[in-house]
């Protein structure tokens, strides 16, 4: 008998992955700006940063219901669903736009540090915070009333992507320094940091339910880490040019824009993290949001033209061509 059920919770452990395929292609159009998306599972919403505005999809269509204006250079979203109200970090105007989420009207602007990039909320203290990759610091802001509660947090480098673990602590990677570090929330200070070398110039971060980190990194790898013990778990290989990574049902999806591919990694035995499938995507599809009810990415994306002449007479980058914004959709 015991072996009988070693032999079945063995065959669970090495199941075949989900399959992930391109679903859907929503059609935005406009300008070729952009960077993060974030759902709202709950709502069935999709916010999409687009430039000098925020996109909203439902997602239960797949159709753009409407638009946030006057987010200028906005990078990425909150959703505070018990207070009723959305926040936008608008690196353009070193300002947060709070919103209505019923109507989508713009409430007020607040202040931050510069060039807010990464925005969250945390709920246990009901306020929002910005990471300020200009400034290397970070905003708290009651997300109740809008004021200012600490203006200036310093995080002892260039912040990028954050996450929450629902207990009062926020986690962000310190793009310059390799580093994650862990905010205390309630008294607005950085508690602690740690290393998770190998990577370097960490950008996306996501969060599994057992609270381990998923760090995507610019070396083509992913890192898995525990922030309780600031210890490093494992490494995955990953594609190029990633600025996004989303947690799924037991899996890690790396967005590589450079490659036009998502890195799927799952723990394939206790402690070991491997890459289990690679999703064909499109070019510049760089960042990603998943929603975890429904088993869906979304990514941001845009055809690109020919790269740019230099001044040297050296390639440059490909360069978006207008009007061709789109969000993949990945279902299984």
């Amino acid at each position: 008998m015991k072996k009988s059920i070693l032999l079945i919770l063995a065959a669970v452990a090495f199941a075949a992955p989900p399959a992930y395929k391109i679903a859907n292609k929503i059609k935005v159009g406009g300008g070729a700006r952009w960077d993060y998306a974030y759902v709202d599972a709950a709502n069935h919403r999709l916010y999409v940063s687009h430039g000098t505005q925020t996109e909203v999809i439902d997602t239960a269509s797949d159709k753009l219901v409407g638009t946030i204006p006057g987010t200028n250079g906005v990078h990425g979203v909150a959703i505070a669903g018990d207070l009723g109200r959305g926040f936008t970090s608008d690196g353009g105007d070193n300002d947060v736009t709070i919103f209505d989420l019923k109507t989508l009207k713009v409430i007020s602007k607040v202040k931050t540090g510069q060039n807010p990039d990464a925005i969250i909320y945390e709920p246990v203290s009901r306020r929002i915070f910005t990471f300020n990759g200009r400034s290397s610091d970070s905003t708290a802001i009651d997300a109740k009333t809008g004021d200012v509660v600490a203006a200036s947090i310093p995080v002892g480098g260039k912040p990028e992507f954050a996450q929450i673990d629902g207990k009062g602590h926020i986690y962000a990677n310190i793009e310059d320094k390799n580093e994650i570090i862990e905010v205390d929330a309630k008294n607005a200070l950085v508690a602690k940091r740690y290393s998770i070398a190998p990577c370097d110039s960490p950008s996306g971060l996501a969060i599994d339910p057992k609270g381990r980190l998923y760090s995507v990194c610019e070396n083509k790898l992913m890192i898995v880490s525990d922030p309780a013990t600031g210890k490093v778990l494992a490494t995955a290989a990953i594609g190029g040019g990633t600025d996004g990574v989303a947690f799924d049902d037991g899996y890690a999806f790396s967005a590589n824009g450079a490659d036009g591919t998502v890195t799927m990694v799952g723990e394939t035995s206790p402690g070991k993290f491997e890459p289990v499938a690679t999703i064909p995507t499109q070019r510049s599809a760089r960042t990603i949001a998943s929603d975890q009810r429904a088993h869906k990415l979304y990514l941001p994306t845009a055809e690109l033209g020919p790269p740019a002449e230099g001044k040297d007479g050296k390639k440059g980058r490909p360069q978006p061509l207008p009007d061709t914004f789109t969000i993949m959709v990945l279902g299984r």
